[in-house]
């Protein structure tokens, strides 16, 4: 056997791993999580669930709190969410499974106080292949920064404060 199947085999499986007879996932089902915390997060979590048989690639971005931000050394971050947050960050899921039908996504965006080094955001996009899940990963975290009604006080350690994304 060559490990080629014939034209008429049945079992040929298209580019995103289906058969003919089937048909691909709502973009509700690939939706595996998308949700707020004030648990830590963990990407190998994210990367663990959002993977499938039929992925080639999973993209994970980790959005961590850093010590610094415009030059001044930053103590500790809070983050707020709107009461619409949480459904925001669904409907932003949700639109970009719906736009890239092969993909699987997860989401999750810490609110309340973290340290440095926490993970504040964690994305992770699973598909086919690798320039559709970095694509879409990417699209993905700049749709939140932009349309989830979120925003970060900075504690800096000259005890001064700063509101981003307001």
């Amino acid at each position: 056997m060559s490990g080629v199947a014939d034209s008429d085999d049945h079992s040929l499986l298209n580019r995103e791993g289906l058969t003919a007879e089937q048909s691909a996932e709502s973009a509700e089902a690939r939706v595996v999580a998308a949700f707020l915390s004030e648990q830590p997060l963990d990407p190998a979590q994210a990367e663990v669930q959002t993977w499938s048989e039929r992925a080639g690639a999973v993209v994970v971005f980790s959005g961590i709190v850093r010590n610094h931000d415009a030059g001044q050394p930053v103590h500790t971050l809070n983050y707020t969410a709107h009461p619409s947050a949480e459904q925001r960050l669904k409907d932003v899921a949700l639109g970009l499974a719906a736009q890239h039908e092969s993909i699987r996504v997860w989401v999750g965006h810490r609110v309340g106080g973290l340290e440095i080094g926490d993970h504040a955001l964690v994305a992770a996009v699973a598909s086919g292949h690798r320039q559709e899940a970095f694509a879409a990963c990417a699209e993905l975290v700049e749709q939140i920064k932009a349309e989830v009604p979120i925003w970060k006080e900075q504690f800096f350690a000259d005890g001064s404060r700063e509101w981003v994304g307001l």
